[in-house]
């Protein structure tokens, strides 16, 4: 089998899903639609987050970097698959092809844990009440948000270097939406079963302290809602809680991940996540109201 040079500008080809499709000009506009949906949404939710002063808590905050890594991680592909089929090119450099892989292995990663920490937050806020503002205080919540984007960046990059070290054959073609490791070790020529194997078994622990952290703060909270005296108290607890149990759903991110799954977690999930949070919040959906209120009147002053 021939090899090539991947250091010298060879590239590959995505093959996406638009060009297996039976109708690729029906799904590129669903998918166009949805880029739009998610940069307005996410784009929204940051700007109410951080224009108004009600919203500068620890929830939101938090919050606000997982509209953040969204609106990155829909961003890291869509607009490329978008412009490769309206001008027929698929090609992608190694190095662009690396790039891809490093920036949605971050974001998915960082993801996975301020999800955990998110769980954590509204733990504290629901159990602890009376210790929220010094257990959650600014510093903390800094802290768990350095700790999310490093860690994956770590995890991404020793992922991108090992996996871009591999000779690949002269068949180039990525039969996927985006650079990711499993499609890529396809075109490697060389035995590539210990490190699939590792990067199944790394990506599965990877996942398994933020899925505990998160089932564990959703059970303690359970048990303290039932044992609320206050109706409205356990109503408030529960849609807040039944929000963000909704997006953990949606948004965590499995070590292996076919063409369909990849398009709900880079495009579906980032235009969702925020209608979840922002139509059924009240504080949001306020905070709203206020800055568009005041960009009106400023508008017709």
């Amino acid at each position: 089998m021939v090899h090539w040079n991947s250091t010298l500008g060879s590239g590959f080809t995505l093959m996406g899903i638009l060009n297996d499709s039976g109708s690729p000009e029906l799904i590129c506009a669903t998918i166009t639609i949805l880029y739009i949906l998610a940069l307005t949404s996410n784009g929204l939710l940051l700007l109410a987050i951080t224009m108004d002063a009600r919203l500068h808590v620890p929830m939101y905050l938090l919050l606000g970097q997982l509209s953040l890594m969204d609106l990155l991680f829909t961003s890291v592909v869509t607009p490329k698959a978008f412009m490769d089929f309206l001008l027929s090119e698929n090609t992608i450099s190694f190095e662009g092809c690396a790039l891809q892989m490093f920036l949605a292995l971050t974001l998915g990663g960082a993801e996975d844990l301020l999800l955990a920490f998110m769980a954590s937050d509204r733990y504290v806020a629901i159990c602890h009440p009376l210790n929220y503002m010094v257990l959650m205080r600014p510093r903390v919540c800094w802290l768990m948000v350095a700790t999310s984007w490093t860690l994956a960046s770590l995890s991404a990059l020793v992922y991108t270097v090992y996996t871009m070290h591999y000779p690949f054959c002269k068949a180039r073609e990525i039969s996927h939406l985006l650079c990711e490791i499993p499609p890529l070790l396809k075109l490697a020529c060389a035995d590539t079963s210990r490190y699939e194997l590792m990067v199944y078994v790394m990506g599965v622990t990877f996942l398994i302290p933020p899925l505990v952290a998160i089932l564990a703060s959703y059970t303690l909270i359970l048990l303290t809602v039932l044992h609320m005296p206050s109706n409205e108290g356990r109503q408030k607890a529960l849609v807040t809680c039944s929000s963000h149990l909704t997006v953990v759903g949606i948004s965590l991110h499995s070590p292996k991940q076919d063409n369909i799954i990849s398009v709900f977690y880079t495009i579906v999930t980032p235009a969702l996540n925020p209608l979840i949070y922002s139509l059924r919040n009240k504080e949001v959906m306020g905070a709203l109201r206020r800055i568009l209120g005041k960009y009106m009147l400023w508008t017709h002053s």
